[in-house]
């Protein structure tokens, strides 16, 4: 099951709250060793004061999580802007209402195997991104932006996103970082379905028999 976490409902489900800290640390400082603040709830930093949401994805019960993801307006402080300034050219503007940040995707791949064992890390990061779209659409998106790693690149294009690089630095760390923009609308959404045999809603609903076949039949 897919999920907004939000202000209004965060204090329903402290479980999913706290691990998602303790999974950001895991993925991000451990093992990807980033250099990124931690606390004792995990790795947590001030743009998790400026009341985001959060995607999450947990089991039908909503008492494990398997991955989740933070979305700012960028209206309002982003990474993209604060950090990450040189990944896109300064006569590209992208603060409005309609775009939004999406950062700190990750996914629990020891609770995925657990309960999904078919399913490899490559399809489960597509269905955050088909679950990011339907998401995005409900807040009246129109485009996405993150900033990620070249190799990343090709998990975009294999979920179905429509991705536009609009540039890259090399001054973050050793590996470039780039800056990409994704359109959201109803005719992606439909692509992105397609391309992963998908063919019902995530969000708000739990995980269907004909998803457990696609994760058999295709490993994206």
């Amino acid at each position: 099951m897919f999920f907004v976490l939000e202000d209004h409902n965060r204090n329903e489900y402290p479980t999913l709250y706290q691990r998602m800290f303790q999974l950001r640390k895991e993925v991000f400082a451990e093992q990807l060793e980033w250099d990124v603040k931690l606390s004792n709830l995990g790795e947590i930093d001030a743009y998790d004061d400026c009341n985001p949401a959060y995607l999450i994805w947990t089991n039908a019960d909503k008492t494990i999580l398997y991955g989740c993801l933070r979305l700012l307006p960028t209206t309002g402080p982003t990474l993209l802007y604060d950090v990450f300034r040189d990944t896109f050219p300064n006569n590209v503007s992208l603060t409005a209402p309609g775009i939004w940040e999406g950062t700190r995707l990750c996914i629990d791949e020891k609770a995925l195997a657990k309960d999904h064992p078919a399913m490899n890390p490559r399809r489960a990061f597509c269905l955050m991104l088909l679950g990011l779209c339907e998401v995005a659409l409900q807040f009246k998106i129109h485009t996405l932006i993150s900033n990620y790693e070249p190799a990343t690149k090709r998990l975009y294009n294999m979920s179905g996103a429509v991705l536009t690089e609009l540039g890259r630095a090399n001054s973050y760390g050793k590996r470039p970082v780039c800056a990409g923009s994704f359109e959201v609308s109803q005719k992606v959404l439909k692509n992105m379905r397609i391309r992963l045999g998908v063919n019902h809603a995530l969000l708000n609903n739990d995980f269907p028999d004909d998803e457990k076949k696609a994760t058999q039949s295709q490993a994206a």
